[in-house]
């Protein structure tokens, strides 16, 4: 046993592995292989394999009894448990992780739908190995090889296998069909209306209303009211994008000239990840953007503070940040109170409200931005936004003047 101690004080898994080694002093017996080769077909245990192979070597030596106690085995079952129960709450928020998780009637649908796919496609898989087997297994009777056989002997199998693959496709298109009615239009009306239209590679969100002063326009991060469906109005300024937001809706395809249209609502309060889900150039990886859902209360304070326009303060004709930014930045981005009209890039009026830069590549801090600033064509290639260079004063200017945009 003071080997055993040994290895457990020697080694990095020591902390998780030190209640195993202790139990193997003091515990009741059982058959001590069949906990030996219990722990090491664990996967949560494969990480202790070094240990194992002593445990091993003690036992085969004699120097340990060849039972222990089943508290030993317990303890090993808990200890993988715990593993996997952390592993399965680190997949679960997973920003992709769609296929077990859903937070909104848009989603529910077409994942129950994604489940019954994938479990009939793993049936078929397994009835068709099973056949493969039996056909690889089977011997055929002996027979004169000089005798001609009956014809079409097999052709009853085909009918049969024909009849059945039928039915089943024929059950998947009207369940489908039936996902597809579901999630086509939300039970309510709608309380909020945007319009997110796609460009190469970030997107332009803007929140409609009925008074133009209340109308206002962001980039790459959508806000929404808790358990309220809102409609998305999608369309495309250059390329074929798809909108989709997987634990919220299904995907929908952003065709230039045409404009489509989704709904979506959470349930839950959070932060949903969405990507565009169609191949749309070399930036295409990098144009991801974040659904925020939020109490009705927080929605309005946020809409309120985006339909003003910048402060006063950001905006002194005098200050060499904002002469460097109309100069250099304002043919393509605007900012709201401000000659800056630009159109084909993210309007920067609350750009520090947002939580990422760059459509979901950086996180948004004083250093990233300015990284982003002096070299997005190294980030993003092929981008529109240009890499700009600036000398350390002006950086130091640009960085002072946009960091007043709230």
């Amino acid at each position: 046993m003071n080997h055993l101690a040994k290895a457990a004080s020697n080694s990095e898994s020591s902390i998780i592995m030190r209640p195993f080694f202790g139990l193997l002093a003091i515990v009741k017996p059982v058959p001590y292989a069949l906990i030996l080769y219990k722990i090491r077909g664990t996967i949560a245990f494969s990480y202790f394999s070094p240990q194992m192979k002593i445990i091993e070597s003690e036992f085969h030596s004699g120097r340990i009894p060849k039972y222990v106690s089943s508290l030993v085995v317990l303890a090993a079952v808990a200890g993988a448990t715990m593993v996997a129960m952390s592993n399965a709450a680190n997949a679960a928020s997973a920003p992709l992780n769609y296929f077990l998780h859903s937070h909104g009637p848009a989603a529910e649908p077409t994942m129950y739908l994604g489940w019954m796919l994938a479990g009939l496609s793993v049936a078929i898989f397994l009835v068709i190995s099973l056949l493969l087997i039996a056909a690889m297994l089977r011997k055929r009777p002996a027979a004169d090889p000089r005798v001609i056989g009956r014809e079409g002997e097999g052709l009853r199998w085909i009918y049969i296998g024909t009849g059945i693959s039928t039915c089943i496709l024929l059950g998947l298109v009207i369940y489908s069909l039936m996902v597809l009615n579901e999630v086509a239009k939300p039970p309510q009306a709608p309380t909020v209306v945007l319009t997110i239209t796609g460009y190469d590679w970030w997107w332009k969100i803007e929140y409609e209303h009925h008074d133009p002063e209340q109308r206002f326009a962001t980039a790459n991060e959508l806000h929404i009211p808790v358990g309220q469906p809102v409609l998305i109005k999608l369309k495309s300024a250059d390329v074929i994008h798809a909108f989709w937001v997987p634990k919220l809706a299904g995907k929908t395809q952003m065709i230039p000239g045409l404009t489509n249209q989704q709904w979506i609502q959470a349930d839950v309060p959070g932060i949903y990840t969405g990507q565009c889900a169609q191949f749309c150039g070399v930036g295409h990886a990098h144009m991801a953007l974040e659904v925020v859902a939020e109490s009705d209360r927080d929605f309005k304070k946020w809409q309120d503070a985006q339909r003003r326009v910048a402060s006063p303060v950001s905006l002194a004709d005098k200050e060499p940040g904002h002469k460097l930014f109309m100069d250099r930045c304002a043919g393509c981005h605007a900012i709201r109170g401000t000659d800056a009209k630009g159109e084909h890039a993210p309007d920067l009026t609350h750009l520090n409200s947002r939580r990422r830069l760059a459509a979901g590549l950086l996180t948004n801090t004083p250093d990233h931005l300015m990284k982003w600033v002096v070299s997005a064509q190294q980030l993003k290639p092929g981008s529109r936004m240009p890499s700009i260079a600036l000398s350390e004063s002006e950086t130091s200017s640009m960085a002072l003047f946009l960091s007043k945009l709230d």
